[in-house]
C-alpha cells in the first residue's frame, strides 16, 4: 500500500478541531509563490496549482521511467498547501481577496533532492511543453505552531482563528507572524468537489513563548 503522509503524520495533517500546539519539523516542497485574488479563474493562484501538480506527479511517477531515485517508495502526494500574507499585516483581511500574496506548496518526500527535482522541471517541461520555471524547490522550518482544523467556508475561518489564538495565549504563547512565518492552510477537501460548508482545512500560525 503506498504510504500516505496524511496517515502517517496525524499530528501534522490530521488536528483536532480544537487548537493545539505543535513543533513542525523541517521539510522541503515545491513552491511557487503568487498574489491576487485566488479565485480568480484567470489568477496566478490557480496557476500555480496546475504547475505545482505537473512536478508532484512527474516526481510521483518517475519510478516507471528511465530517472531512478535513491530511496523512492510508493506513495500519495501530499495535499496542497499555501502560505498567505497581506503587506503591511500579521493578520489577514479575508474581505480583501484581491490584496493577498501566497506560495502554495505540496511537500516532497525526504528522498527528492534538488537533483532530483531539477530532472523534473526538465521531464515535464519536455514533455508537456509549459513552462515550468515558476516552480522552486523550498526548505522551510516552520518550527513552534498553533494550529486546529477548520470545517467550513475558508471565509469563515477567523472563528477558528480565534479560537486558535485564546488558546496559546492562555499557554504563554503569542502570534509570530512575520516576513519569513505565514499564516499556513493545508487543504484536506477539494473546493470543486465538497460543499463549502463541509471543506476541511487546516489553519496554522507560527508562535514564539511569550
Amino acid at each position: 500500500m503506498a504510504f500516505d503522509y496524511k496517515k502517517e503524520y496525524k499530528e501534522f495533517y490530521m488536528p483536532a478541531s480544537k487548537p493545539s500546539i505543535v513543533t513542525i519539523p523541517k521539510m522541503n516542497y515545491l513552491a511557487v509563490r503568487g498574489k491576487g485574488n485566488p479565485n480568480d479563474e484567470n489568477g496566478e493562484y490557480k496557476d500555480s496549482i496546475g504547475l505545482l501538480y505537473a512536478i508532484a506527479f512527474t516526481i510521483k511517477m518517475s519510478y516507471k521511467g528511465s530517472h531512478k531515485i535513491d530511496g523512492y517508495f510508493e506513495y500519495v502526494v501530499p495535499p496542497l498547501e499555501g502560505f498567505w500574507w497581506q503587506n503591511g499585516s500579521d493578520t489577514i483581511n479575508y474581505a480583501n481577496k484581491n490584496g493577498f500574496h501566497f506560495i502554495s506548496l505540496i511537500r516532497l518526500p525526504d528522498f527528492v533532492t534538488k537533483s532530483d527535482f531539477d530532472w523534473a522541471i526538465q521531464e515535464a517541461t519536455r514533455k508537456k511543453k509549459t513552462d515550468f520555471s515558476k516552480v522552486e524547490f523550498l526548505t522551510y522550518d516552520e518550527g513552534v505552531c498553533v494550529q486546529s482544523l477548520h470545517v467550513g467556508s475558508y471565509d469563515d475561518e477567523p472563528k477558528t482563528v480565534a479560537l486558535m489564538h485564546d488558546y496559546m495565549t492562555a499557554n504563554g504563547y503569542e502570534l509570530d507572524i512575520t516576513e519569513t512565518r505565514y499564516h499556513h492552510e493545508i487543504y484536506l477537501s477539494d473546493p470543486r468537489k465538497c460543499a463549502a460548508e463541509k471543506l476541511k482545512t487546516v489553519i496554522r500560525h507560527p508562535i514564539k513563548k511569550i
